[in-house]
């Protein structure tokens, strides 16, 4: 419960206030806004969860670390935004994966890309999402832009899950549902 009551309140003074810069009502920014919401919530839940001591556990050699999947969540949240023109904050790093191990540390990487994730959304315009970008050698759309966030922060979610389960952690809205 003291988790859930913590999220509730990171989301009621980080997010909350964003809300009120223009948050669109109805469309496809307000879809992917409530996207964002139940994912970061999720990501932020589960790593909350998780031991600290757990945070160097892979389930095998070569493959990404539990602390390693949140930060590069939180580096992909970065790095797709540059493709609209939203730079990243001065302090990112590239290879922030291999820095940032502490769970405090990884928890605050992963809320702080979150936000700049719902920067992007509240700066881009209903038009402005029809703007072409070139993504990875594709023409397409700032809209694809953030449908290709919104599926890379899920798929490393379902990653994150079948981690914990793996290490005896029940995700926290599954163990509420009990």
């Amino acid at each position: 419960m003291k988790r859930f009551v913590s999220v509730a309140i990171f989301f009621l003074f980080s997010v909350l206030p964003v809300f009120g810069q223009n948050t669109p009502a109805s469309g496809f920014r307000a879809e992917f806004l409530r996207q964002l919401d139940e994912v970061s919530s999720k990501l932020i839940e589960l790593a909350d969860a998780v031991p600290a001591e757990k945070y160097s556990w892979r389930p095998a050699e070569g493959v990404r670390s539990i602390s390693e999947v949140y930060v590069h969540v939180a580096s992909g949240n970065y790095f797709l935004m540059k493709f609209i023109g939203i730079d990243p904050p001065v302090d990112f790093n590239r290879t922030m994966e291999k820095t940032i191990i502490e769970k405090a540390q990884v928890i605050d990487a992963m809320k702080k890309s979150f936000m700049h994730v719902r920067q992007a959304v509240l700066r881009t315009s209903d038009s402005g999402l029809e703007k072409s970008v070139e993504l990875f050698g594709q023409n397409t759309t700032y809209r694809d832009v953030f449908f290709t966030a919104a599926m890379h922060m899920h798929e490393h979610l379902g990653q994150s899950i079948a981690y914990a389960r793996m290490n005896g952690v029940v995700p926290p809205w599954t163990a509420r549902e009990k």
